[in-house]
């Protein structure tokens, strides 16, 4: 068999082409691909010879030990399967189930105690709501009702104020006598003021 190496002499490293490996032979295993020796050609390989006596003392070795192992297997798996009924429905179970109720009843009583607690800031909170809703709503009643008696206060205003020119009104009663009050008390628009409101000329009526 020959064994790849590289050549450590630092001539060969120097004469030697770039990366080159030097093949040499070792002695050592056989690969499988590697063909039968020479000498070993004819050679045929038989069994060892079996002692009988051996061959008995084995077998029972072998039975006993075979009866150890399905022994210690089948306790393993009856300690599984025990063990697997207690969790079940054994003493286990019971105390995982005892436990588990009470540990759901505590988280009931928590979850009750919560809800009241949220019942009770829901209740404040709609009262609250409900207070101020019911405050907007008289804010704007009283908005309202303001907006609408000031109204009423302008209506009166004008209604006063439409019969106190009624009375300067011209009519077909009156038309005479305002005739007769404009002609013997004529008016002049046709005047100057100065900038504090004085009238500084004033032109002759025809």
């Amino acid at each position: 068999m020959f064994h790849v190496v590289r050549s450590p002499a630092p001539l060969f490293r120097l004469l030697s082409p770039r990366g080159g490996v030097l093949v040499e032979a070792v002695r050592g295993r056989k690969s499988r691909n590697d063909p039968k020796a020479k000498s070993k050609a004819d050679r045929v390989k038989l069994p060892p010879r079996i002692d009988p006596e051996e061959m008995v003392v084995l077998k029972e070795r072998y039975e006993q030990y075979d009866l150890v192992v399905r022994a210690l297997r089948a306790e393993f798996k009856q300690e599984i399967v025990r063990r697997r009924y207690e969790n079940e429905v054994g003493s286990r179970a019971e105390e995982r189930a005892k436990r588990e109720a009470e540990e759901h009843r505590a988280l009931m009583e928590w979850n009750d105690r919560e809800n009241l607690r949220l019942r009770q800031l829901r209740v404040i909170r709609i009262q609250k709501q409900v207070e101020e809703e019911a405050k907007k709503r008289a804010e704007v009643v009283s908005l309202r009702e303001e907006k609408r008696q000031s109204v009423l206060r302008e209506k009166e205003k004008e209604i006063l104020q439409l019969q106190e020119e009624v009375k300067t009104f011209i009519t077909t009663e009156n038309l005479e006598q305002r005739i007769e009050e404009a002609l013997d008390n004529p008016k002049n628009y046709n005047f100057a003021i100065d900038k504090e409101g004085r009238i500084v000329k004033r032109t002759a009526l025809p």
